[in-house]
């Protein structure tokens, strides 16, 4: 298995608004496993071994933080732990996390800021999400582009990982559904950008707030549809309760988005739920509205853009 290091392109897909069409950005995951010779490899595999031991030889008092092996890192800041889980050695990182119950260790963060948790919903390990939880690890950290691994199994569409984090240690959901990473998406505008219906439905039974707005330009979801030219998407956000009235920073309604673009069913469809004094566009948009909507694209989905800066 190899994993990739990600770029500042972050793991979401690019959009041209006025076509619909979605640019596919490659998700890239690495951890340093590329850096690794095979006899470093070897070596890391033999050490992991010792670590290997049964149950009734082990004294857990014996165990602690300022263990040699737990300070042992990679060139990319790796634990023993991270390297487990990236190349799927279920009973090694089985082994490590029983010996790191509520232990600061858990929680290291590589050179990417990724967690053994971020890593093991990255490579669909959902009995190691549960151990890792049950164990301590904490599920608000983030990765260097402000991603819980919440927000990572909302890209993913994996429905397993995503039971597993909404459904243990849930005391930190609430904040988690809030909070935006750096491009100002939530989860639930991660969902909705890849189109996961079930995961959306999900998440605003949760708890997520379906009228949140991503932080660049104040979006909501149901712009978001629209944007994508989704129509199962917007029927099913409209149903769940999105309000059709919400504005952006820029004065527009979900109906706004709808001007130039091909489908007349979400149109029609947001029409008839828009205010009646919401319908037009903001009269001093009215001739620059295309420039503008571009430019507010632009910003949506610039990774460099952080709160509108």
């Amino acid at each position: 298995m190899e994993y990739h290091r990600t770029s500042h392109m972050d793991y979401f897909q690019h959009m041209e608004p006025k076509q619909g069409k979605m640019q596919q950005v490659e998700d890239r995951f690495d951890s340093g496993v590329d850096s690794l010779n095979s006899e470093e490899y070897n070596r890391i595999v033999e050490d992991m071994n010792q670590l290997v031991v049964s149950s009734s030889d082990v004294d857990r008092n014996s165990f602690s933080c300022e263990e040699a092996w737990k300070s042992v890192l990679t060139e990319d800041g790796d634990t023993y732990l991270h390297l487990a889980v990236i190349h799927e050695a279920k009973d090694y990182a089985i082994q490590i996390i029983s010996q790191s119950i509520k232990d600061p260790f858990l929680n290291r963060q590589n050179n990417q800021r990724q967690t053994a948790l971020h890593l093991a919903v990255i490579t669909e390990q959902p009995h190691i999400v549960e151990r890792l939880l049950k164990a301590g690890c904490d599920p608000r950290l983030v990765d260097d582009n402000g991603n819980t691994a919440l927000h990572i199994a909302c890209k993913r569409g994996s429905m397993t990982c995503f039971s597993v984090l909404t459904q243990i240690n849930t005391q930190h959901l609430r904040s988690i559904l809030s909070f935006s990473n750096y491009n100002g998406h939530t989860c639930l505008h991660i969902a909705s950008i890849y189109s996961y219906l079930s995961m959306v439905e999900n998440l605003v039974q949760l708890g997520a707030d379906i009228n949140a707005k991503e932080q660049c330009s104040g979006r909501t979801s149901l712009h978001l549809a629209v944007d994508l030219q989704n129509l199962p998407l917007v029927h099913q956000l409209i149903a769940l309760g999105a309000d059709a009235n919400s504005l952006t920073y820029g004065g527009y309604t979900p109906y706004h988005l709808t001007f130039g673009r091909h489908n007349s069913e979400i149109r029609q469809h947001l029409y008839e739920r828009t205010a009646q004094n919401l319908r037009e566009l903001p009269e001093s948009e009215n001739e620059e509205s295309e420039e503008e909507s571009m430019s507010e694209d632009e910003c949506m989905y610039d990774d460099f853009q952080f709160g509108g800066k």
